[in-house]
């Protein structure tokens, strides 16, 4: 299983999902794109089997994954600070990948009836849906 972790801003989501996956996965080959390389590198470091940079990483990683999993905002245009461009945002959707998506009520987007768990919470439970496919 290919599993794509994108994150943005210093990657901190990122890496706690790639270390996550990496732990309670060993068998699944983690790719990791940062929207900035501060986000790659902290996913690099975290256990990325590999790792890029940019919108044109997120399209072609996109095409190659079985699983995409990163915070909400991977798909709405101009999130997580402007770093998610509306072309990220529709390579995700896009994608024939299963989504996992992390329901974050920052950066203007509130996702209504999301109770409001801890970061480490809502990351075990993206590992434990990723687990299900």
């Amino acid at each position: 299983m290919t599993i794509l972790v994108i994150d943005a801003q210093g990657g901190g989501i990122g890496a706690r999902l790639v270390a996550a996956v990496r732990q309670n996965m060993p068998e699944a080959r983690v790719i990791a794109v940062g929207t900035n390389s501060s986000a790659t590198t902290a996913m690099l470091k975290a256990g990325a089997d590999e790792a890029a940079t940019g919108e044109n990483s997120v399209k072609v990683c996109c095409r190659k994954a079985d699983v995409i999993v990163g915070p909400v905002g991977i798909v709405i245009a101009d999130s997580l600070l402007g770093e998610i461009t509306a072309e990220m945002a529709a390579a995700v959707a896009r994608s024939s990948a299963k989504r996992v998506l992390i329901p974050f009520n920052h950066c203007d987007n509130v996702i209504v009836g999301v109770a409001n768990f801890n970061t480490g919470a809502l990351i075990q439970g993206a590992v434990e849906e990723i687990k299900k496919l």
